[in-house]
């Protein structure tokens, strides 16, 4: 018989998403045979194998029958020890425990509708795809940028985020923070991300703050509001228009003095406002300048006024990327910022 007939004929015998939970049941019944013939050697927490990886690979429909079934196997193996003593009585109470946990976890996961192993696999997959749009696009030689993110807890999830997209000879950037911080915002900060990546891929730079301020609007979050500064840059002349929505101010530094600028621009925060404007500040980058765009986790302490961190940002910037600005953007991250809160900053340098 050729390979697809045995396989028609196994997946007529055990759907394929049975497979697992009927290899679980047999690894179940033979264990409970080894105990109830060899009980003086085989302990009955050899049951907690198959139940905790149940908990790994089974859906939530199947789980919960599959954990009263070794329970049940467990009650029926239970006589076969040679005396019923206190260990027997607190491994077959704790057993139980171990049941009920883990059918609760099974009704949390009736919610997403799918494994353990394989539900943390899609949240995994789909976090990595959104934060791809974040990535800076290919751009001239004559054009440096790099973005770097920090959030609170350590974690890959957080509630600073950038997106980027290079539309013809037009690089557009934008660095938003959503209100709160490390895991407690991360969820709001991976749809807003994939949702403000496609805005600035598909609108005119003038109306990308704008869009991004009516989708908030009607997410009617109880937090649902973000900060955002806009760059627009033309990567042939260096012209640039930066817009902001209640976010720190963008930082230039002239190759020709050698001094920071602080670029300010005003702008509603996002998501309190409706028809909010966000007016654009304008310049040009000349060969050797630098821009930096971060996020208030960068400057803002509770010990420190944001004012007061910018200043103290622009003196290490001044230190740290003095003629090297390649990797820039992660020392002056490393350096700086509060490790209670989360951090973004891009850096853009023409050389």
């Amino acid at each position: 018989m050729s390979s697809p007939s045995l396989n028609a004929a196994a997946s007529r015998l055990v759907p394929r998403g049975s497979r697992m939970l009927v290899l679980l049941v047999v690894v179940t019944v033979l264990i409970g045979l080894v105990i109830w013939r060899f009980h003086e050697s085989v302990p009955l927490v050899s049951l907690l194998v198959p139940l905790l990886a149940s908990s790994l690979v089974l859906g939530p429909r199947q789980l919960p029958w599959f954990v009263v079934f070794v329970l049940l196997v467990l009650a029926l193996v239970v006589p076969s020890q040679d005396r019923i003593d206190l260990r027997i009585v607190l491994t077959v109470v704790i057993m139980f425990v171990l049941g009920f946990v883990v059918l609760a976890s099974s009704l949390r996961r009736t919610r997403l509708g799918v494994a353990g192993i394989q539900g943390e696999t899609m949240f995994v997959d789909l976090r990595d795809r959104i934060l791809r749009q974040g990535g800076i696009p290919d751009l001239p030689a004559q054009w440096y940028a790099a973005s770097e993110l920090r959030s609170a807890g350590g974690t890959p999830f957080a509630g600073d985020f950038v997106v980027a997209s290079r539309i013809a000879e037009r690089l557009e950037v934008a660095v938003v923070d959503v209100s709160g911080k490390g895991q407690g915002a991360g969820t709001r900060a991976l749809l807003l991300c994939g949702a403000l990546g496609g805005l600035l891929s598909a609108l005119p730079p003038s109306e990308f703050l704008d869009s991004a301020n009516r989708f908030l609007l009607q997410q009617d979050w109880d937090e649902g509001f973000a900060t955002a500064i806009h760059l627009s840059l033309d990567l042939t002349t260096g012209r640039y228009d930066i817009r902001s929505a209640g976010h720190p101010p963008a930082a230039l530094r002239h190759a020709g003095s050698g001094r920071w600028e602080v670029l300010e621009s005003e702008g509603p925060i996002l998501g309190l406002i409706e028809d909010a404007t966000f007016p654009a500040v304008s310049g040009v980058m000349r060969h050797g300048d630098a821009l930096l765009l971060y996020t208030d986790g960068m400057v803002e302490t509770r010990n420190r006024d944001i004012a007061l961190g910018i200043d103290r940002m622009l003196g290490q910037a001044e230190r740290l990327l003095r003629g090297q600005f390649e990797g820039g953007a992660k020392r002056l991250v490393e350096a700086l910022g509060s490790r209670n809160d989360d951090r973004a900053l891009l850096l853009v340098h023409r050389r």
